[in-house]
C-alpha cells in the first residue's frame, strides 16, 4: 500500500464483477474496504447477506487486534454504527484468551440502542431465536456490555428503550451490570419494571401533539408551527434531527426568526464537527429542501453549502500549484442506493466527495466517465450545487465503466498532473475492447508524461478487487469509504503511510 516508485509488472489474479481482469486486495485492505463501505443492504453486485458473510470470512483471515482497531476506527472516525458491532460479535466467536473483545465492546457501544442491536446481531450470527436463547452469552461480550450500561443515564436509557427483537430490559437481565451507586440502581430497577420517566425529546413532543384532536386543519397546522418554533428555540432538536426535518420545519411555516436559528445551527463549524454527519446526508437534505416552494429555501440551501464546506476545511496537501484531476464514475452499478431507506446513490457519494475535493483545490480538472470521459468546468465554491449539475448531466457519458479513458486522455494530451482521483466502485473494464486497461494506461502515463504523478482509487463499494495492483504499481493507492475521513487518509499517504496507518495506530 505504500507508494513505490519502481514499477513492477504484476499479473491480474482474478476478475471483477464485470469480468475484467483485476487484482485481489490483501486481507487487511479488503476488510477495511468492505467495512468502510458497508451499509449491510443490497447492492448492485452483492446482496446484504452476501456482504455479511464476506465480512465474517474476512474477520477470520485477519489478525484479531487489527479487526478490533478497525472496528474502533469505523465507529469513532467514520461514524458507522452497525458494522463495528458485526465485527465485535464475530471476533467474540473466534477469539479467546484475553479481554480484547470486552474492551472493544465497551469502546464502540456509545448509545443504549447499540446494546440491543449488538445482542440481536449476536443472536443472528449464532443462529439463535428468541431472547431466552441468549442466556449463554459470550462472557467477554457480557463484560463489555456491562461497562457500557454503566455509562448511560436515565434520559438516555428512556430515550432508546424501544420495541424490537431485544429490549433494553432484556439486555439488563442478560448482562447483569453492577450499578455504580444507589441512584443508578434505581434507574436499573425502573428499566426492569418499565417505569422510566418519559424523556422530553422532540419526538415525544411531536408525537403527543399528533394524538391531540383539533377542531380544524388550520388549528392543527398552527399547533405544529408553534411546537416546531418552541423546539428550535429550546435547542432540543439535535443536528441530525434538524437535518432530516428541514422539509417538515419549512412546510410547518415557522417564523423567519426560527429559520434564521436553524440556518445558524446548520452552518456552525463546531456543530458540524460534533454532529459527525456523513457528507452525503447534506445532499439528501439539500434535495428535499430544493423541491419546496418556500421563501426561506435559498437561505437554507446556503446554510447547507456552508455546512458541507466545513467537512473538508482542513484538507492538506493541495496547494495552489497542485494539479488535480477529479473523475467520478457514473456507470450503472454506481446508481444504487447506499441503503434500503436512502434515496442517495453510490453515484451521489462519489460526486459529493469529488466536489468537496474540488472545492479545496486551486488547480483542478473535474469530470465524469461511463462510456466516455467528459471534462466539466464548474465554479469551485458550491459543493451541493455542483453535485446537482453533474447529476443533471450524467446521461451525457453513458453507463459503462471505462475508467481507463481518464488516464488515456491525460496521456494523449501529454498533460502533467500531480494527483488523479477516481471515485468508483472499482468494477472498471474496457467496453471498447481495444486492448488497454487502467493499469496499462497508468504505467504508460507515468513512464512518458508524469513520473511523479499519483493515482488514488476511492473505493465506494468494497467488492474486494482493484483494477491495479495497489501493492506494486507506481504511485497507486486505494482509499475506501463515504466520509470526509478519506481526506485524512490522503494526508497519511502523502506522508509515506498507507490507508491502514491510522487504523493500526489505534490503542485501547
Amino acid at each position: 500500500m505504500r507508494f513505490n516508485f519502481t514499477f513492477r509488472k504484476t499479473q491480474p489474479d482474478t476478475v471483477n464483477h464485470e469480468g475484467a481482469a483485476a487484482f485481489t486486495l490483501t486481507p487487511p485492505l479488503e476488510l477495511y474496504a468492505a467495512v468502510a463501505t458497508a451499509s449491510l443492504s443490497d447492492q448492485f453486485y452483492e446482496q446484504a447477506d452476501t456482504r455479511l458473510t464476506r465480512l465474517r470470512e474476512l474477520v477470520a483471515r485477519n489478525d484479531p487486534t487489527f479487526v478490533a482497531q478497525l472496528a474502533v476506527y469505523a465507529r469513532e472516525q467514520m461514524h458507522l454504527r452497525s458494522v463495528p458491532l458485526v465485527l465485535a460479535v464475530e471476533l467474540a466467536r473466534l477469539h479467546r484468551g484475553d479481554n480484547l473483545v470486552s474492551r472493544l465492546v465497551a469502546r464502540i457501544v456509545q448509545r443504549p440502542d447499540e446494546i440491543t442491536e449488538l445482542l440481536a446481531c449476536y443472536a443472528q450470527v449464532n443462529q439463535r431465536t428468541g431472547v431466552k436463547t441468549l442466556n449463554r452469552l459470550s462472557k467477554q461480550l457480557q463484560k463489555g456490555l456491562a461497562i457500557s450500561f454503566n455509562r448511560f443515564d436515565g434520559y438516555q436509557l428512556a430515550k432508546y428503550d424501544r420495541a424490537g427483537a431485544v429490549r433494553l430490559r432484556d439486555a439488563l437481565f442478560l448482562v447483569h451490570p453492577t450499578p455504580r451507586n444507589e441512584s443508578q440502581q434505581v434507574l436499573f430497577d425502573q428499566l426492569a419494571a418499565g417505569t422510566l420517566p418519559t424523556p422530553y425529546t422532540w419526538e415525544t413532543e411531536l408525537s403527543a401533539l399528533g394524538q391531540t384532536a383539533y377542531a380544524t386543519p388550520a388549528e392543527r397546522a398552527a399547533a405544529f408551527r408553534e411546537k416546531w418554533e418552541t423546539l428550535i428555540a429550546s435547542g432540543k432538536v439535535g443536528y441530525m434531527a434538524l437535518l432530516r426535518n428541514l422539509r417538515n420545519i419549512l412546510e410547518a411555516g415557522v417564523s423567519a426568526e426560527a429559520v434564521v436559528e436553524v440556518c445558524a445551527t446548520l452552518a456552525d463549524r463546531t456543530a458540524v464537527a460534533r454532529s459527525k454527519q456523513l457528507p452525503f446526508r447534506y445532499l439528501a437534505a439539500y434535495r428535499e429542501v430544493k423541491a419546496l416552494q418556500n421563501g426561506h429555501v435559498s437561505a437554507v440551501l446556503a446554510a447547507l453549502e456552508d455546512a458541507i464546506a466545513h467537512s473538508a476545511a482542513n484538507l492538506r496537501g493541495f496547494g495552489p500549484e497542485t494539479r488535480v484531476v477529479v473523475a467520478c464514475d457514473v456507470s450503472g452499478s454506481m446508481q444504487q442506493p447506499v441503503s434500503a431507506r436512502s434515496k442517495v446513490q453510490l453515484y451521489d457519494v462519489g460526486l459529493v466527495l469529488g466536489m468537496l475535493l474540488q472545492s479545496r483545490c486551486q488547480h483542478v480538472t473535474a469530470g465524469m466517465f461511463g462510456n466516455i470521459w467528459k471534462r466539466i468546468s464548474l465554479p469551485r465554491g458550491p459543493v451541493l450545487g455542483n453535485v446537482d449539475e453533474f447529476y443533471r448531466r450524467e446521461g451525457e457519458v453513458g453507463y459503462s465503466t471505462n475508467g481507463y479513458l481518464v488516464i488515456e486522455d491525460l496521456r494523449r494530451r501529454r498533460e502533467v498532473v500531480d494527483k488523479v482521483m477516481i471515485f468508483t466502485d472499482c468494477q472498471l473494464w474496457n467496453t471498447h475492447l481495444n486492448g488497454t486497461t487502467v493499469a496499462r494506461e497508468w504505467a504508460e502515463y507515468r513512464r512518458t508524461v508524469a513520473p511523479q504523478a499519483r493515482l488514488y482509487l476511492f473505493d465506494l463499494a468494497g467488492h474486494g478487487t482493484a483494477p491495479l495492483d495497489v501493492r506494486a504499481a507506481d504511485g497507486v493507492a486505494l482509499i475506501a469509504g463515504w466520509s470526509d475521513k478519506i481526506f485524512s487518509v490522503l494526508e497519511a499517504l502523502d506522508n509515506g503511510g498507507s490507508a491502514l496507518t491510522e487504523i493500526e495506530s489505534i490503542t485501547f
